[in-house]
């Protein structure tokens, strides 16, 4: 049971961490259009990644 410390402190302090960024993100002028921006950023990156990874696992299956 030693380890449900720690893990307790480790899942308080992501949540108290999300609270606290939510709160300065949506507080100040174009803070939301900046979190807007990166959550874009992000998806796209990932649409990036996940064609590239298919692209690379079809290579491998087709003939050449």
């Amino acid at each position: 049971m030693d380890t449900v410390t720690p893990l307790n402190v480790i899942v308080d302090n992501l949540v108290e961490m999300t609270e606290l960024f939510s709160d300065v993100a949506m507080g100040a002028g174009l803070a939301p259009l900046l979190v807007l921006m990166g959550t874009l950023l992000v998806v796209f990156s990932l649409g990036v990644f996940g064609v590239l990874t298919l692209g690379a696992v079809g290579n491998l299956f087709t003939a050449k």
